[in-house]
């Protein structure tokens, strides 16, 4: 189908290629990954011919077609509706239409038999391409996209970015080119689009490459992977998860003949030094030297897992409880975006908010932000230092601004030396962090922002899509900042395998509420097909609601209402008793830690003994402040 044979391609004098070879045949699925800018996305270019090989080649058999979804299609704008847009796909059945058309306007008044028959000749070769089902077609893959079916004869125009995107994805999938180039093509996707995307790319006919970021994605799309690494394609046949321990033992093997090679050339190289001076030796020496000058060196394994160099921190520590939303209503006009939710984050919590896109997720996090106005009681707790990633946050970068002088000035106190790990982990290494913010793109300017934010002192974080312009290294190294963080976060994201391994609530907003699931990523989903399943296999009787709890009397709702009213008085005492507490334990340990308390015996007795009787006295106050906790759920349950 296609050779690349040889394949040599430079930028400037960067080299991106050098004698690479990859063959790709009609059924592969084939994912394409490697270190950010080493050329996954210009291979792409390569293969439609956007760009020319400096020397080898790239041979194609006639009949491939090719589809490719890049970004560049973002900028392709039209007054024509997103349907119309889609069904220019099936250019040739279209042109058709409109022959078949003119051919009955014209037989509207001269009818004639070679109208007649050349009609049937043109409808004859309209059903053969099935021009018949094109706007069912393009009707189910827009609508698998996540498109409404009133969505679908709005202009073009009218739509972000991102949901133009989708369009331009429907329209290349409904062409089935014999070889699909796929660029991130999950960037604009919510996740029931994305789990769409994947059934139907496993069923697909012909060949695809795909660049993505989304490991969980590759793994269910892809039966091998390509790994572009030192100017080369390295082919492993299977999936991610398969090339990452593959790649491993790969890797193992090659650190172990390095080695034993690094160990001959030191005996080689002391046998030279001793003998080469020696003539009844000088032959050998001789003989060793000319060996080593031959030797095809291995090279040793690089290190291109990335480890995470940079902590969190915050000095000061929120209460138990961080925010209470009551009752919480919104609405945009007559959308109605919540209904008579309740919200409540305690410290530790590491949320993720999961779902399709229009549900009201973002709305959310501005909500808890406290930058949305709603109907209803939000309650912000004690000590609570939060900060905000979402994309409006890149209006607060200062454009006049280096990148390294923007993070200096967050105030976090850094040096300049942990700064520039930080921004090395977010793909600014080197003079790159020199560049002046008003110089880059959207993607680099999100970056910048997230980087800032995670170097604030903040103990509640609240992230807005933060791997969309992430590579899977810079993933990793978010992963494990996060899971290292000791405050609390609620991130909304697309990326599961992401969600997997940072959550351990998972948010969904179903019927206008916020719901929860008190788990992992991958327990909540097994859980959601099990409620599917069991949703289907119910009698049509089980689907009837059941009846409504009786309400409390008059008299028994204001005895319920007085009764909330002393427990949420009660809870609200013992929690600032449990904030104090916290903060005379915190003095204790730093006593504890100074080298004065440990050098006198009595002084390190008496903070020990001061130490346990406030411990055991906010164990005793945490206790009591559990049991108000679930008084006051209960009351409020009684009363709904």
């Amino acid at each position: 189908m296609i050779s690349i044979n040889n394949l040599n391609f430079h930028f400037g004098s960067r080299t991106l290629y050098e004698d690479a070879n990859l063959h790709i045949k009609p059924k592969d699925k084939i994912g394409l990954v490697g270190l950010n800018g080493t050329g996954k996305s210009t291979l792409l270019r390569l293969l439609v011919g956007e760009y020319k090989p400096d020397a080898g080649s790239i041979q194609m058999s006639r009949e491939t077609t090719l589809g490719f979804l890049n970004q560049d299609l973002l900028s392709y704008d039209t007054h024509e509706s997103i349907l119309h847009v889609a069904m220019q796909a099936f250019e040739e059945a279209i042109q058709l239409q409109h022959k078949i058309d003119e051919v009955l306007h014209e037989m509207e008044t001269n009818y004639q038999d070679e109208h007649i028959d050349k009609l049937a000749r043109l409808q004859e070769q309209f059903e053969a391409l099935d021009g018949y089902n094109m706007q069912i077609k393009a009707e189910e893959i827009l609508e698998g996209l996540g498109f409404t079916t009133e969505e679908l004869q709005q202009p073009l125009r009218t739509f972000s970015g991102g949901w133009r995107m989708r369009v331009m994805l429907a329209k290349i999938l409904l062409q089935k080119p014999s070889l699909l180039l796929l660029d991130e093509p999950t960037n604009h996707l919510d996740l029931p689009s994305i789990k769409w995307l994947e059934t139907y790319l496993s069923g697909y006919e012909g060949a695809i490459v795909i660049v993505s970021h989304d490991r969980e994605f590759l793994d269910k799309t892809i039966n091998t992977t390509v790994e572009v690494t030192g100017q080369k394609l390295n082919v492993y046949a299977g999936n991610y998860s398969f090339y990452l321990e593959e790649k491993a033992l790969r890797n193992e093997i090659q650190k172990g003949a390095y080695e034993n090679q690094q160990q001959q050339i030191k005996q080689a190289e002391q046998f030279i030094a001793r003998f080469k001076a020696k003539a009844t030796k000088a032959k050998q020496a001789q003989s060793r030297m000319k060996a080593l000058e031959k030797m095809e060196r291995i090279e040793d394994v690089a290190a291109d897992a990335p480890v995470v160099n940079f902590k969190f921190q915050f000095t000061v520590q929120p209460g138990r409880h961080l925010l209470r939303l009551e009752n919480m209503s919104k609405s945009y006009g007559e959308k109605l975006i919540f209904r008579n939710t309740h919200v409540n984050i305690e410290r530790g919590d590491k949320i993720a908010l999961i779902g399709a896109n229009g549900k009201g997720k973002s709305t959310l996090m501005r909500i808890i932000a406290g930058d949305e106005s709603i109907q209803g009681n939000r309650q912000l707790g004690h000590n609570v230092i939060m900060a905000f990633y979402a994309q409006h946050q890149l209006e607060s970068l200062n454009v006049e601004n280096e990148i390294l002088q923007e993070m200096i000035q967050a105030g976090s106190k850094r040096t300049e030396m942990e700064l520039r790990g930080v921004l090395g982990s977010f793909l600014f290494t080197g003079d790159d962090v020199f560049k002046k913010i008003k110089v880059l793109s959207g993607g680099e300017k999100s970056r910048v922002a997230l980087a800032k934010t995670l170097i604030s002192e903040a103990n509640f974080l609240l992230l807005d899509e933060p791997t969309n312009h992430l590579d899977m290294q810079s993933v990793n190294i978010l992963i494990q900042a996060l899971q290292q963080f000791e405050g609390t976060f609620v991130v909304i994201s697309h990326d599961r395998y992401f969600v997997e391994n940072v959550a351990n609530k998972i948010w969904y907003i179903e019927n206008h509420e916020l719901k929860e699931y008190p788990g992992t990523y991958h327990e909540y989903e097994y859980w959601m097909e099990q409620r599917e399943k069991d949703r289907k296999s119910a009698p049509a009787t089980a689907t009837a609601k059941a009846a409504p709890k009786p309400k409390p009397s008059a008299s028994q709702q204001q005895e319920l209402e007085q009764e909330l009213k002393k427990a949420n008085q009660k809870l609200k005492q013992v929690e600032g008793l449990v904030n104090e507490l916290e903060g005379k334990l915190k003095s204790c340990e730093n006593k504890l830690a100074l080298p004065s308390t440990y050098s006198d015996p009595n002084a390190l007795n008496e903070a020990t003994q001061q130490f346990n009787k406030i411990k055991a006295q906010l164990d005793k106050e945490q206790a009591t402040w559990e049991q108000l906790m679930e008084q006051v759920d209960e009351l409020e349950s009684q009363l709904k």
